[in-house]
C-alpha cells in the first residue's frame, strides 16, 4: 500500500492489489505519470492503448488557458449564458468530481466547466477532466486535451492525479450518457458503471457530483441506436453501447460520429454536497459497500438535474 500526501495536508491511500473495474492494480500504479508500462493488446484496441500512453501527470499549459480566454468567456457567458453554482461546496483537499453530460459527440457541459475551472482557480487548484480513450489518441484533438491537462478515464491517470494533490472530473455514463436521447434528457444515465466509487476509495478522496442541465438542446439526440451498434460490435472495439442519429447545425440529420455545431442552449451546472467514501482500500472490494454507494451518487445527482430543470424559461434552449 502506497500513501501520498494531498493539497491541505491530508494523506490518501492507494491499494496495492487489484480492485476490479475502477480501482487500480499494482500493474497500473508501476505505470507511473507518464502511463507506460504494460502490453497493449493488438488490433484497432491495441493502437488506441498504445497512443492514450502519452498523458502525464503535471500542470496543464496555463499560458494555452490564457490565450484561449476571450473565446470562452464569450461562448460560456453570452452564447451558452451558463451558471455555475456551488464553488463554496468544494473540500480543501482533492476530490472526485463526478458529472452528467449531454451534447452528443461535443458534450459541451464537459469543455466548458474545466474552462469555468481554470477561470476560477487558474494555477491555484488544478483540476484533470477526462475522456474516452478513442477521443484522447485522435490527433489534433487528443493534443489538444493534453495541454488542457486532461487524461485518460482509466484507473491508472487517475490515481495519479489525485497522488499529485489534484482533482479530477469522471462522466462515469460515458456514451451512455452523452448520447441519451433527447427525451431523457433530465435523467441521469450512469449506465450500473461503479468504477468511481473503487477508485474514490482506493485513492481515499471524497466524490462531489455535479449536477447539469441544458447539453441535451445543443444536439439533439433522436434515436440512440442501441441495437445498431451491437450488430456493429461496437462495445468490444471502442467500448461503446450506442451509435446515434442526432440533429444539430448546420447539416441537420446527422450520425452521431460527425460532429455538429452547439445549437445555443442555456447551461446550468450545480457543484453538490460531497459524498465521503470509506477511505480503506478493502472496501473497494465489498459489492454491497461499493453499490450503496453509486446509488447515493446516482440519487444526489438526479435531485440536483430536478432541481436544474426546474428554473427552464423555455421548453428548449431557455
Amino acid at each position: 500500500m502506497a500513501t501520498s500526501t494531498s493539497r491541505n495536508g491530508t494523506r490518501t491511500q492507494a491499494s496495492s492489489r487489484n480492485g476490479g473495474d475502477g480501482s487500480p492494480s499494482r500493474g497500473d500504479r508501476d505505470a507511473g505519470r507518464n502511463g507506460a508500462g504494460y502490453d497493449s493488446p493488438s488490433g484497432l484496441q491495441g493502437l488506441i492503448e498504445r497512443r492514450r500512453k502519452g498523458w502525464k501527470i503535471g500542470e496543464p499549459d496555463h499560458e494555452f488557458f490564457g490565450r484561449q480566454r476571450h473565446f470562452w468567456n464569450f461562448v460560456n457567458d453570452h452564447y451558452f449564458r451558463m451558471e455555475i453554482g456551488g464553488w463554496h461546496r468544494l473540500p480543501d483537499g482533492p476530490c472526485m468530481l463526478v458529472g452528467v453530460h449531454a451534447s452528443s459527440v461535443v458534450p459541451m457541459e464537459a469543455w466548458s466547466f474545466v474552462q469555468e475551472w481554470w477561470r476560477h482557480f487558474g494555477r491555484e487548484r488544478i483540476l484533470h477532466g477526462t475522456t474516452h480513450d478513442a477521443l484522447f489518441v485522435l490527433p489534433g484533438i487528443g493534443d489538444y486535451f493534453r495541454r488542457l491537462g486532461v487524461i485518460p478515464a482509466s484507473p491508472e491517470s487517475i490515481s495519479a492525479a489525485f497522488a499529485a494533490g489534484h482533482d479530477a472530473i469522471v462522466w462515469p455514463g460515458g456514451e451512455l450518457d452523452a448520447f441519451r436521447a433527447w427525451t431523457k434528457r433530465d435523467h441521469v444515465v450512469l449506465g450500473g458503471r461503479v468504477g468511481f466509487v473503487r477508485q474514490a476509495i482506493t485513492s481515499g478522496v471524497p466524490i462531489v457530483p455535479v449536477a447539469a442541465t441544458g447539453g441535451s438542446d445543443t444536439v439533439i439526440v433522436l434515436s440512440e441506436g442501441r441495437r445498431l451498434a451491437r450488430v456493429l460490435g461496437l462495445k468490444k472495439l471502442l467500448r461503446a453501447e450506442v451509435l446515434p442519429i442526432t440533429f444539430g447545425l448546420p447539416l441537420g440529420f446527422l450520425q452521431s460520429v460527425l460532429p455538429a455545431i452547439p445549437m445555443p442552449a442555456k447551461l446550468r451546472l450545480e457543484i453538490l454536497d460531497p459524498i465521503e467514501v470509506d477511505h480503506d482500500p478493502e472496501r473497494a472490494g465489498d459489492k454491497r459497500y461499493v453499490k450503496t454507494k453509486f446509488r447515493q451518487v446516482e440519487r444526489r445527482l438526479q435531485q440536483g438535474v430536478d432541481e436544474l430543470a426546474k428554473r427552464r424559461s423555455f421548453p428548449i434552449f431557455g
